[in-house]
């Protein structure tokens, strides 16, 4: 029986260009829209995912209404708001998390700040603190000085990203299945976001 003459190396290559290409067609397009303008953002865009971040330095209720602006200027499979308790009433906080389920945004809050997530890669916490102990408490478990607008943080605490899910989830949960996020410091749901990125990059 003849053989079958075996792909050219030009043909094959075109095979595996396809196969990359069409893989790429499967990742969902994100929009990131974050509260903070650098933090925030800065931590986002080291993912590996397709993602657009975009940091607004707007409060609660006016990101929400920013990014409902975007997804209505272009297309994506997913859409999330970013953006902290931090010094806003508490009534805005809860509102803006509402408006945008009605909307269709996914949101990952913090309460208080950001950092707690930062915080989760070293350390289960279940006790509030200021602006203040969260940077002084990760100077001393970084080594270093920490600063929030510091484009390596990813990098850094990449290897302990599954003990801060861990540690997330736990803390969402010890709020029970009513729980106020306005109240509920300290609390994050960054981990949600983190878990569907990291989805998309396996």
């Amino acid at each position: 029986m003849a053989r079958a003459p075996k792909p050219s190396g030009c043909k094959q290559g075109r095979e595996i260009h396809r196969r990359r290409y069409r893989q790429r067609d499967l990742r969902k397009r994100f929009l990131i829209v974050c509260e903070g303008s650098k933090t925030e953002p800065n931590y986002f865009r080291s993912f590996r995912a397709n993602a657009q971040v975009v940091g607004k330095g707007y409060n609660t209720l006016s990101l929400v209404k920013s990014a409902v602006e975007m997804i209505q200027e272009d297309e994506y499979d997913e859409v999330w708001c970013v953006f902290d308790r931090d010094s806003f009433p508490m009534e805005q906080f809860n509102n803006a998390i509402l408006k945008a389920k009605k909307e269709g945004i996914q949101v990952a809050y913090s309460n208080e700040a950001f950092e707690i997530w930062y915080l989760l890669h070293f350390n289960y916490y279940d006790t509030g603190m200021s602006r203040t102990q969260y940077k002084d408490k990760l100077t001393e478990l970084l080594g270093s000085t920490y600063q929030k607008n510091d484009r390596g943080m990813y990098d850094i605490l990449e290897s302990k990203q599954p003990t801060a899910i861990r540690n997330a989830e736990t803390l969402l949960r010890s709020y029970g299945d009513e729980h106020d996020p306005e109240q509920d410091n300290p609390c994050t749901t960054v981990h949600l976001l983190v878990q569907r990125l990291n989805e998309q990059i396996r």
